[in-house]
């Protein structure tokens, strides 16, 4: 089964974030994308990868992970 390419639209939805925001960290190069023909693409099995190695931030409230 081939990869999932999601739109910039569809990873801010996911993301919880502005597309302006992901259109910056896919042009700075801070997440996995890739333009065909101009447009903004980024596989799914890549976002998945990406966010697994994202370290979770002090500010992440209501969510621990066992460390005291």
């Amino acid at each position: 089964m081939p990869d999932e390419v999601l739109t910039i639209k569809e990873v801010a939805a996911l993301l919880k974030l502005a597309e302006k925001t992901v259109y910056a960290m896919a042009n700075a190069g801070e997440i996995p994308a890739f333009k065909i023909r101009g447009q903004w693409r980024i596989k799914r099995t890549e976002l998945d990868q990406w966010l697994d190695a994202q370290p979770r931030g002090r500010g992440d409230e209501g969510e621990h992970d066992g460390e005291a």
